[in-house]
């Protein structure tokens, strides 16, 4: 999947998202994601979810079920004919604090002191609660199947919709057993639907377990590698024979890459060809493409948020895009190895296709301020394939690439080799 996130309270109402819907298909994307569409609790955040039947009125009019429904399909239909299919968050950890549930089926949540309890999480040493959400208890209720039932009809509302996959929010807070069964229930009726797993801030472990749930793929966490640890390649081998995964060099969770880099074009171009041709999936936030330095909020964003930045990385992301859908290796959690170079500034690094019989070089400059050298005595002596390696880097590509090879990448630079499928 090549994902890009339409955060819908960047753009507004559904009937403002089509000049959006066709930048993204123009790129290369072949699904948008969208946050939650739902209707919102007190807070106003997006992941406090009052009303999961009701629409938020700041993506469209209709003051009925009906009407809504009929403004977001119109958007979907808009969506599909551009070649574009629709994901949206799933919350089923949680909902809103002041929603209706909470009345009416108290035994779905957890209670501390006799009362619902708040989510929490801990960060830097506090205990942080998120006193807007109010936290089911899928392991302990009473009332389990109730509350499967709730969700499961939550998720035919929206395909409804015309959704055709889903982002499961905080995945790995939710029982596999509940996943496993939501996934297989959805599939029986609709065995085109996708679920993603959002795993942001879990352990390795909690990862594995989470992608066992039938997970058609998970988050990688490529985005905070340094390019030098062994622990992404660790966990990477740990999930890949499990689901395919996606990386991303932002997200509406983190700060953007632009002003985490201080407005280093090159840097961000790095990352996001590292996300992209790193594992079988990639995503980016709305903006990325347009060097957006402002954080993304799930309550106080807005469409006046929108920057005028005078960046434009719309013809790279293209062209990584094409790479990456043109060349099966990039498109699955292939093999991947660290090949030694003599220069520890420089990455080296092997993808072999177990599907598609194709393999891949990529030579990264981990330098983002100087002009790094690579040499080796031959390519081929990183490959299999007897055929020959063809330069697809998405800038300055080789027609001839010699024997021995020496190159002097550019700050950021990433060179991107690859072998014609089925010559493995």
């Amino acid at each position: 999947m090549i994902i890009y996130n339409l955060f819908p309270l960047l753009v507004g109402n559904v009937r403002d998202w089509t000049p959006h819907l066709e930048r993204a298909a123009n790129l290369g994307f072949d699904w948008v994601f969208v946050n939650p569409i739902h209707y919102p609790g007190f807070s106003g955040s997006l992941y406090s979810v009052k009303d999961y039947f009701s629409l938020n009125p700041l993506f469209v009019d209709g003051k009925t079920s009906r009407a809504q429904a009929a403004e977001f399909k119109k958007m979907v239909r808009e969506a599909n004919r551009l070649g574009l299919k629709i994901m949206v968050d799933l919350v089923v950890s949680h909902c809103a604090f002041d929603s209706d549930l909470t009345k009416a089926k108290p035994k779905w949540f957890k209670h501390e002191h006799g009362k619902i309890a708040h989510p929490w999480c801990m960060e830097n040493d506090k205990r942080v609660v998120w006193k807007d959400l109010a936290q089911f208890d899928h392991k302990h209720s009473p009332d389990k199947e109730g509350l499967f039932t709730y969700l499961a009809e939550v998720v035919d509302f929206l395909i409804g919709l015309g959704v055709q996959g889903f982002r499961a929010d905080a995945a790995y807070q939710v029982p596999e057993a509940f996943w496993r069964r939501l996934i297989e229930k959805t599939h029986k009726k609709h065995p085109k639907a996708v679920f993603l797993a959002e795993t942001l801030g879990c352990s390795p472990k909690e990862t594995v377990q989470t992608a066992k749930a039938g997970f058609d793929c998970i988050f990688n966490s490529s985005k905070w590698w340094d390019f030098a640890g062994p622990w992404l390649l660790e966990q990477y081998t740990l999930t890949r024979e499990e689901t395919d995964s996606v990386g991303f060099p932002e997200s509406h969770d983190t700060p953007r890459l632009m002003e985490e880099v201080g407005g280093d074009v090159e840097a961000v171009k790095r990352q996001y060809l590292f996300s992209a041709l790193f594992a079988a999936g990639v995503m980016i936030p709305i903006g990325f493409e347009f060097g957006f330095r402002k954080r993304l909020h799930v309550v106080d964003t807005r469409p006046t948020d929108w920057e005028q930045t005078g960046v434009d990385l719309t013809d790279y992301i293209r062209q990584v895009n094409k790479i990456k859908a043109e060349n099966p290796v990039f498109l699955e959690d292939a093999p991947t190895e660290v090949l030694y170079s003599d220069n520890p500034n420089i990455l080296y690094l092997w993808k072999g296709s177990l599907h598609a019989k194709q393999e891949a070089l990529i030579i990264l400059n981990k330098d983002r301020h100087n002009k790094q050298h690579f040499r080796t005595h031959s390519l081929y002596h990183a490959i299999q394939a007897k055929g020959p390696l063809i330069d697809v880097s998405p800038e300055y590509p080789l027609d001839y690439l010699p024997t021995p090879y020496e190159y002097g990448l550019r700050p950021s630079q990433v060179i991107v080799l690859v072998t014609k499928p089925g010559q493995a």
